[in-house]
């Protein structure tokens, strides 16, 4: 699949390097970019550890781009979003729900879609558990102590928020002994791995970095349930921004399919072009989880 991917980010690329020769005449073209720009990170591992994992994206764009790029973070999902809407970062690397509260807030738009290690266009919503904690089943998790990561986390939060109330007929305040919020996927499940939270919300891509940057191994924690496959996070740019400056921008993303270095360090397989409908299934869960919260 990500042989697909690669012959399409030639196209991109090609329709890219055509739209920035028409435009350079104009005031849309390269002569109409910022000096510098500021990417946005959500904090799936921690703010300070998800901003060194993209510092790689950064100089792959400067590179492409010609011009500064700086990666900034927030302590959690909201702030990168509030960071767009009021014109702080341009450029943003949102998950699916945070993505789509950003376009109705701050006009974001899609300009690739993250590709798992695989080349696959997706990922999946887990509930893991320490192994060996004798909690093999949803069920034996009754009683137990449960976290989500942020509330603008689509794995981390939406998504098993539809799979309790809807699949699983479970209200997770009455079912779990405890329920919090961890703020990041990494911390969730260290926090599962040592033992801190009996059970934990993430998802199969970030499980896979964590594995992969040795902070812990694949035997430390077990897979219960597995939600259905989520379309893949966006990287997105401001609505206003020059059409060239987004149209390289993408193209510059779909160069990286053929990066594998770079795209070790991201923890990814590239990105593939994408369209805001590819995000209509977040904004139904997110409408399921508001019925259910209201039957409450």
């Amino acid at each position: 699949m990500l042989r697909k991917f690669a012959g399409i980010a030639l196209t991109v690329c090609s329709m890219v390097m055509a739209t920035m020769g028409m435009a350079t005449a104009d005031e849309n073209g390269p002569s109409a970019w910022p000096k510098s720009i500021k990417v946005g990170v959500i904090p799936t591992e921690g703010g300070g550890e998800s901003k060194e994992r993209f510092e790689p994206l950064g100089k792959h764009l400067e590179k492409c781009l010609g011009i500064k790029v700086e990666i900034v973070s927030a302590a959690d999902y909201a702030g990168v979003i509030t960071a767009m809407e009021h014109n702080h970062i341009d450029f943003a690397y949102f998950g699916p729900k945070s993505y789509v509260e950003a376009h109705e807030k701050a006009k974001a738009e899609p300009l690739g879609m993250e590709l798992d290690v695989n080349g696959n266009p997706g990922y999946t919503p887990i509930i893991i558990v320490k192994t060996g904690s004798g909690i093999k089943t949803i069920e034996d998790a009754r009683g137990k102590t449960f976290c989500f990561t942020d509330p603008n986390s689509t794995s981390g939060c939406l998504a098993p928020s539809v799979v309790f109330s809807r699949d699983l007929k479970i209200d997770p305040d009455k079912y779990f002994k405890e329920v919090s919020f961890s703020g990041s996927h990494g911390a969730s499940i260290l926090a599962v791995k040592n033992g801190k939270i009996d059970v934990a919300a993430t998802n199969d891509l970030d499980l896979g970095r964590m594995v992969e940057k040795g902070e812990l191994s694949v035997d430390d924690v077990t897979v219960i349930y597995s939600a259905n496959p989520l379309p893949g996070a966006p990287m997105c740019g401001r609505g206003d921004l020059p059409e060239s400056l987004k149209a390289a921008f993408a193209g510059a993303l779909m160069k990286l399919n053929f990066d594998k270095d770079t795209l070790a360090k991201l923890g990814n397989g590239g990105y593939a072009p994408v369209d805001d409908s590819n995000y209509d299934i977040i904004r139904y869960l997110a409408k399921v989880k508001a019925e259910k919260a209201k039957q409450k």
